[in-house]
């Protein structure tokens, strides 16, 4: 099953993996609801999933997929190039994680080793991935971020992506009074007074998409 926004990224993949033996794609989607009743229709085996959806974030489709559908296993395609995104998407539940600009046969790697039960994470993240963990380990310093719950990351997460309050209430089916009550509560509870402070923690996490611009909606 193949879930991204970008159409023409979908009929690759679709392409790519029809090729292999012993693939075969049984559906495809922009959304993430779609995707999550999609794989509860067809119970496949290996979902490949992108963070950037159409409605919900690709965050929210792996928890959901990992608690109502567990013998679906989720390879994570994306963009985002930080070890946080990395760290959020295998404790949400996913197995793997490649780069979108990786190679088709790392892919097919990934998706190989997922299907035999193991972990896959891109060569691009592994050693960063060991010594942030093993750092943590000596250091035992709590990450003010893994305080925030669920609906909180998926809030910031969106406004990365650069949409407006209005915007993430709409994705979430929520108010917009709501997301900026979220929003208030995620900035408390990373211990940020205002908007400055908030890009700028965006920035150094390095929690910004590639070409994105924060959104001015979104005000201390």
């Amino acid at each position: 099953m193949l879930a991204d926004d970008h159409r023409v990224v979908r009929q690759g993949l679709a392409t790519l993996l029809r090729q292999e033996p012993g693939f075969q794609v049984v559906g495809e989607t922009s959304y993430g609801r779609e995707a999550i009743q999609l794989v509860e229709s067809f119970n496949p085996d290996i979902l490949v999933l992108a963070l950037v959806l159409d409605d919900v974030s690709g965050f929210h489709v792996v928890r959901e997929v990992s608690e109502h559908s567990p013998r679906t296993k989720i390879v994570i395609l994306s963009m985002y190039g930080t070890t946080d995104y990395v760290r959020e998407a295998l404790k949400a539940g996913a197995k793997a994680y490649v780069l979108k600009d990786s190679t088709s046969e790392e892919l097919v790697q990934a998706i190989r080793e997922v299907a035999a039960g193991r972990y896959y994470i891109d060569k691009h993240f592994a050693e960063n991935i060991i010594d942030n963990y093993t750092g943590r380990a000596r250091i035992a310093m709590p990450d003010p971020y893994d305080k925030l719950t669920n609906r909180q990351r998926e809030v910031l997460h969106l406004w990365t992506q650069g949409l407006t309050n209005a915007e993430i209430a709409e994705r979430l089916y929520i108010s917009p009074r709501t997301v900026e009550k979220h929003r208030t509560s995620l900035m408390r509870r990373l211990n940020l007074r205002n908007r400055h402070e908030l890009v700028n923690y965006v920035l150094k996490r390095g929690l910004l998409p590639p070409n994105k611009s924060l959104p001015g909606s979104i005000e201390a």
